[in-house]
């Protein structure tokens, strides 16, 4: 999980967005244990409360469930809202973009599909299962393992 101290968009905003990449590629199951509150604040050297803001947006969404005196979970259904969502709205919105920018450089129909076409085979021979967010795998308790925590350094930080 990466937080950029310098972008525009709001950290807490990151740190949900990140989550529910985590939730797509399948490193947050289903049923299963989420990031905590304290355990994200920690790690990515934020406030607490930007922290629990990044998972209260998920909670609104329905896509994490807290329970008193319990973890925070991941709601059954929670990827399959994820994929529709994206599909209808944060893809669209990238490919609307991708053919303006085409159309402004007069690259062709059959230039873009192609390129598309290149990058998407790129990803699928190297692996790469569609989040290239480096999110960590979590233990048994939630924790991020120690090897997987990132450094404070510089203006972004990285778990």
């Amino acid at each position: 999980m990466r937080v950029d101290f310098d972008s525009i968009k709001p950290i807490y905003i990151q740190i949900a967005e990140a989550i529910e990449d985590d939730i797509l590629v399948g490193r947050l199951q289903e049923g299963g244990s989420a990031y905590s509150q304290i355990i994200l604040s920690k790690e990515l050297g934020v406030n607490p409360a930007t922290a629990a803001k990044g998972i209260n947006v998920l909670v609104q969404e329905g896509l994490l469930e807290k329970e008193r005196g319990k973890s925070m979970t991941v709601v059954e259904g929670a990827k399959a809202k994820l994929v529709s969502s994206r599909q209808r709205d944060g893809l669209r919105a990238l490919v609307s973009e991708l053919v303006a920018e085409a159309q402004k450089i007069e690259l062709s129909k059959a230039d873009v599909l192609s390129m598309v076409n290149d990058y998407y085979l790129q990803g699928a021979q190297s692996g790469q299962g569609g989040s290239q967010n480096g999110s960590p795998d979590t233990g048994q308790n939630g924790s991020l393992d120690s090897n997987q925590k990132g450094s404070l350094g510089g203006r972004s930080s990285e778990v």
